[in-house]
């Protein structure tokens, strides 16, 4: 019934699996997600343009995929790894089953493999390249293909995951028996500047009483300034943030004009435009399971994460405070200007998949914007 496929990495390792989704090849960076569930909001979220993501967790699939649980119009990964694809769909929710909605999309991907051996190799060395196919199946000729991927730094990958035209969004968070709900509100008008916006972003905005437009990543200052936003929010998205460099031009224009907020790629884009300098880390930040500290009330906050960049905290400037700390690493995940309206954390606190700890991000920029 499945078709076998292969997955070459740049080291010259080699999995033998089955063909998961369409058929065909594909390469990308390989890193891996500890989350247990969530494959769906994982597959569809912007930031992993350019990766194929391999899952921890043993079993995938078994309550299928559904209409509801996106954070884009599209699955946005390279390609997908699984240990193994559940034979049976179990959800009230479920509207057809994983290896079909991968397929519809065009996205290779291979299970039957030994993720743990995978991610223990990504532990050890490093984010890797690799290359899944189905077409060609020579151990040689897919690493070799795997070698010359280009690497993810070189890549404009927001260009390709990012709106072309401004839109409005009014749809806030999903209601177990109303599904998601529509709700017009008048202000605060929060400017989001997509660079892969996750639809959860939109929807807790929506859900704290703010109006939503998104706009194009390259959307001049003036037309921005044109619809008199109470606040600027700087999204989410995929690849290097040294390369998003209309990103950090739009914040260094707007600081100490209006609050300005970002979430994880934001959050690098605000540090580099302050003034700091971003790093990429050995195998990155993929879960919903990162406890993160918040210096201010001495919370520990267990967070959803995903990016493979950090700033770095002793290139910032006095100015700026740090919020945030991931326990794991002791890396930045989160500051804020002492003087200027400026609000960041690496972290995802709209947490789709994950814990609902840090939906208090939005109150407090929503707070900001009112207050300024």
């Amino acid at each position: 019934m499945f078709k076998p496929a292969i997955l070459g990495l740049e080291d010259g390792t080699v999995f033998f699996g089955y063909s998961l989704g369409a058929e065909g090849e594909t390469g990308g960076e390989v890193v891996f997600n500890t989350s247990m569930t969530g494959y769906q909001e994982i597959l569809t979220d912007p930031s992993y343009k350019g990766q194929i993501v391999t899952m921890t967790y043993t079993e995938i699939g078994n309550y299928g995929v559904n209409n509801e649980d996106v954070e884009s119009d599209r699955v946005q990964v390279n390609g997908f790894v699984i240990k193994e694809l559940s034979p049976v769909v179990s959800n009230w929710r479920a509207k057809k089953d994983l290896n079909t909605y991968l397929r519809e999309y065009g996205v290779v991907g291979i299970w039957g493999i030994d993720t743990r051996a995978l991610v223990k190799k990504i532990r050890e060395r490093g984010v890797i390249k690799g290359v899944i196919s189905t077409e060609d199946l020579d151990p040689k000729r897919v690493v070799n293909k795997a070698r010359n991927i280009p690497d993810i730094s070189k890549q404009d990958l927001v260009s390709q995951v990012a709106t072309r035209e401004i839109y409005y969004w009014d749809i806030a968070d999903w209601d177990l028996y109303k599904g998601y709900r529509k709700k017009l509100n008048d202000r605060p008008l929060v400017a989001v500047i997509d660079f892969g916006v996750k639809y959860n972003i939109l929807r807790r905005f929506v859900s704290e009483g703010c109006r939503v437009a998104v706009l194009p990543p390259n959307l001049p200052f003036e037309e921005i300034e044109a619809l008199n936003p109470d606040g600027i929010f700087l999204s989410n998205g995929p690849g290097d943030p040294e390369n998003v460099l209309y990103g950090i031009e739009v914040a260094k224009h707007f600081f100490g004009k209006k609050p300005v907020m970002g979430i994880c790629l934001g959050h690098q884009i605000i540090g580099i435009a302050l003034g700091g300098k971003t790093y990429k880390l050995k195998f990155g930040h993929h879960g919903g399971n990162h406890p993160v500290k918040n210096l201010l009330t001495g919370h520990v906050e267990i967070t959803a994460q995903n990016h493979n960049f950090a700033v770095d905290e002793n290139t910032l400037p006095k100015e700026v405070e740090i919020t945030h700390i991931n326990l794991l690493d002791n890396t930045l995940e989160g500051m804020r200007h002492r003087k200027l309206p400026i609000m960041s954390v690496q972290y995802h606190p709209e947490a789709s998949p994950g814990p609902h700890d840090s939906y208090y991000i939005f109150k407090e920029f929503k707070k900001l914007m009112e207050s300024t």
